[in-house]
């Protein structure tokens, strides 16, 4: 699993792309002793889709460049940063002390295998990109077809999946009268009803996206035995994909598990969902970015609460480990200061990442997800 992040912002205001090649002078500058960079999100501010898939196409031109065949998994999304700048890049690192970890490639998508004594574990990023952006189903559906692709080449199914990021265009806008959050569950649904055999489904994020399409990231394991893999609900929440008609816009509820542990002998990783203002299955704190953004972390902290895991895990020496990232997810510009300095007061000297997305319901103006491990 993930050990490390780190995040880059660039030292001088310019556009996107200047910004981008300042963060990748900082990315290629450091050298993580037993780490290997998997995986970059970078995250751009841009002023449409023909903006966005040009400056897309040119990064992903310059990360070939500069790692070769050792490239990482990649996604550029439009998700502005915290004001004043245009970029933001998130870069994940693999443990390669204890994992073997070989950079792989896909229909010129590339993506990440890691293998050790825990078992094997792909790492792939922008699934569905460029594609469809007018079409969320024919969008969805790509970028699922894709993630089975990489999944089969590896001998690997829906079933090994645990962690998942979903961005959707434009998820609040309603075509026929059905909203584009809910056109991409009907797919996920679909997907998950056909090739996951299993009980329960991963952790996910679910958030908006500017301009059209979706792009969807995973996490997918093949644990060993010793590894538990268990589904973490928060007691004060509905489980997603057990809403009631009343919260929902369509057939099928989002099916994504509060938060997934992953446990052995020696650590675990816990991967925190999306996680939002919702009590039951309501929002709370409706027009209230202080009550919203208090209430998710009061959510979080419910997830990552160590004698609850120990009951679950039946092990009394396991618990989440320690916060290795939080990224904030807010509706507003306006409202960045005020999350952050709550995020800072509730989560001393976390690793934040701050990016402005629209939630999955339009009362919702917060979402946080995060990881822990030991």
């Amino acid at each position: 699993m993930l050990k490390k992040y780190l995040i880059f912002l660039p030292e001088v205001q310019g556009n996107v792309e200047e910004e981008w090649r300042q963060c990748l002078k900082q990315v290629r500058g450091i050298h993580v002793a037993g780490y290997k960079l998997i995986k970059l999100n970078i995250f751009t501010d841009l002023p449409d889709y023909e903006a966005y898939i040009k400056v897309s196409q040119e990064i992903g031109k310059t990360i070939l460049d500069a790692f070769g065949d050792q490239c990482p998994a990649v996604n550029v999304t439009v998700h502005p940063p915290e004001k004043p700048w245009k970029v933001a890049v998130e870069a994940g690192y693999l443990n390669t002390d204890s994992s073997e970890v070989i950079s792989k490639v896909w229909n010129s998508l590339p993506y990440i295998v890691s293998k050790s004594d825990s078992g094997k574990e792909v790492w792939a990023l922008s699934l569905g990109a460029g594609l469809f952006p007018a079409d969320t189903r024919r969008a969805a559906s790509a970028a699922f077809d894709q993630m089975r692709a990489i999944l089969d080449a590896e001998h690997m199914s829906f079933n090994h999946l645990v962690r998942q990021w979903n961005y959707i265009g434009n998820i609040l806008e309603v075509k026929n009268g059905i909203q584009n959050y809910q056109i991409f569950n009907e797919v996920r649904s679909e997907n998950y009803h056909n090739y996951r055999s299993i009980p329960g489904y991963p952790a996910a994020t679910g958030v908006g996206m500017k301009h059209g399409g979706v792009k969807l990231d995973f996490c997918a394991v093949e644990a060993e035995k010793s590894i538990k893999i268990i589904a973490i609900d928060n007691p004060d929440q509905i489980k997603p994909y057990e809403y009631g008609q009343q919260v929902l816009k369509g057939v099928h509820p989002p099916q994504f598990e509060r938060a997934v542990l992953m446990t052995g002998n020696r650590d675990s990783t816990l991967f925190v969902s999306g996680t939002a203002s919702i009590l039951g299955q309501e929002t709370i704190g409706i027009e209230d970015i202080e009550k919203q953004t208090v209430v998710t972390i009061e959510n979080i902290n419910k997830l990552y609460n160590s004698s609850r895991i120990r009951q679950l895990t039946g092990n009394t020496e396991t618990d989440a480990g320690r916060l290795i990232l939080l990224r904030v997810y807010i509706k507003n510009q306006s409202d960045f200061v005020k999350v952050k300095s709550i995020c800072q007061e509730h989560f001393p000297g976390a690793l934040a990442l701050y990016l402005e997305a629209d939630i999955c319901r339009d009362n919702l103006l917060v979402e946080i997800e995060a990881e822990f491990s030991n």
